[in-house]
């Protein structure tokens, strides 16, 4: 988490997690969701809009930009690397 996304988590910028077991492949989609469960600390509206990130949340997985990936039903691969990157600024 960068670019200011990270005060959203504790102010915690890197987080390594294993993943639970589940029947189906791991997606974004589902990543996000386990994110706002567990990670997630505070005013999930800013980090969150319905099932995916707000405009303005710059997502990379393993340093390509996840529209190239499939968006939110890209499947998660061990050591992959996520990064959700604010480009939001207050003013």
């Amino acid at each position: 988490f960068r670019g200011g996304a990270e005060l959203l988590f504790d102010g915690v910028k890197k987080h390594q997690v294993t993943l639970p077991c589940q029947p189906e492949p791991w997606d974004i989609r589902n990543l996000l969701k386990w994110i706002k469960h567990n990670l997630l600390k505070e005013r999930p509206e800013l980090f969150m809009q319905g099932e995916s990130v707000r405009p303005g949340i710059l997502v990379l997985i393993n340093d390509a930009d996840w529209e190239l990936m499939g968006e939110l039903d890209y499947e998660l691969q061990d050591q992959d690397n996520v990064h959700f990157i604010s480009t939001l600024h207050g003013g």
